[in-house]
């Protein structure tokens, strides 16, 4: 498939670079970005290091790498991260993981490959997040391509297609290294499940291949993401009781917006990510033995990437805090300090109506279920 069909919903060629960030250098947005990330220079000091930018990496490297680690010094405790060093310089990887930040979660598993000297991502995002014209600049510029969404089921067979294809066409044919969530959606209860859906979509474009060959090819890594505290928990609020209620939630004009922003510049305390083990051939070949079915093997994929999510979560004081509140004992208490308790337990009132029963048994829920999958996980191999 030329590359041409992908125009819809493709970032920036290298050679666009400059003229983009030459019309938006100006933006109030984009100029407030520019001096949060380099407080200490003169505006024209941050227009001489744009003119210098002629590629997505060197805007990466040069603007970006700086934005995030801006935003970790002063919003966070600081982030580590394990397993990307098995993984081999110059290669491609279909990343997959939870999804807990907007436009985080992509950001630091590129930080992290950039430290590592590996190749960063071209990264997914819904197209109903990037409505605003300065958003869609820097996520353009940024190495994301849209998922386009609010479609009829004929339009979203069409583009599931063509976002499949170019999809391959980045890991196969250009060797770039691609990220996506394991749902459509930010996990809203912390109980991180890949949907059916979003791997079906990938293996559109798997060719004379089989499902197992191609997902083999592409080197699907799981990855798990671990924020201590989650700064948009309470914007999530709504919407999980409106599901808990079973009642329809209605996203208001600004919620996206104003989620990205909190999930920025809020206190998420400690953050680990997880780069997990490839799935490998072995592996997929025994499932093609055992699951003849595509859903079969499509669900056994979902699990296994689950499995790998669940494994690698690093869980923090405040999961095994929030696992105890909601069960009543102290099971975990040696996870944790009487003083970490204390400081949980004024979180949640701060955040939550805590005569509500429903509203705080929510609000548990969502740093708890990483133990419980955890602790399944781990049953489960007995």
């Amino acid at each position: 498939m030329p590359v041409t069909n992908f125009e819809e919903i493709r970032f920036y060629n290298d050679n666009e670079v400059q003229s983009a960030l030459k019309q938006y250098v100006s933006h109030p947005m984009v100029k407030t970005l520019l001096q949060f990330t380099f407080p200490e220079k003169s505006y024209e000091e941050i227009k001489q290091i744009l003119e210098e930018c002629h590629s997505i990496h060197d805007f990466q490297s040069k603007v970006i790498y700086h934005s995030v680690r801006k935003v970790l010094e002063k919003s966070s405790e600081g982030l580590t991260y394990s397993g990307f060093e098995n993984l081999k310089k110059g290669e491609s990887y279909m990343f997959i993981s939870n999804h807990r930040d907007i436009i985080l979660d992509t950001s630091l598993i590129n930080c992290a490959l950039y430290e590592q000297g590996l190749v960063m991502t071209a990264s997914a995002i819904g197209d109903n997040l990037v409505q605003k014209p300065f958003l869609l600049l820097l996520s353009r510029l940024n190495r994301n391509f849209l998922v386009q969404r609010g479609l009829t089921p004929r339009e979203m067979l069409r583009s599931s297609l063509n976002l499949s294809e170019y999809i391959r066409h980045l890991l196969l044919d250009e060797n770039r290294s691609v990220w996506m969530a394991q749902r459509e959606g930010r996990t809203k209860d912390g109980n991180d499940v890949t949907q059916q859906g979003v791997l079906k979509m990938l293996a559109m474009a798997k060719g004379d291949m089989s499902i197992s060959e191609y997902f083999t090819k592409v080197k699907v890594v799981p990855v798990s993401i671990s924020y201590e505290f989650d700064p948009t928990d309470v914007l999530k609020m709504p919407e999980l009781m409106a599901k808990r209620k079973e009642e329809v939630y209605k996203k208001s004009a600004h919620e996206d917006f104003n989620s990205i922003l909190k999930g920025a510049l809020g206190n998420k305390g400690r953050i680990h990510i997880t780069a997990g083990s490839i799935l490998e051939e072995k592996w997929f070949c025994e499932l093609e033995k055992n699951e003849h079915s595509v859903n079969d093997q499509l669900q056994a994929i979902a699990g296994a990437i689950d499995a790998k999510i669940y494994k690698n979560y690093k869980l923090w004081p405040a999961n095994y805090i929030a696992c105890d509140l909601l069960n009543g004992d102290e099971a975990h208490a040696d996870h944790y300090t009487k003083k970490e308790k204390r400081q949980f337990e004024r979180r949640l009132t701060r955040r939550v109506d805590f005569k509500n029963a429903l509203e705080v048994n929510s609000y548990l829920l969502m740093y708890a279920n990483p133990v419980v999958n955890q602790e399944k996980l781990n049953e489960n191999k007995i």
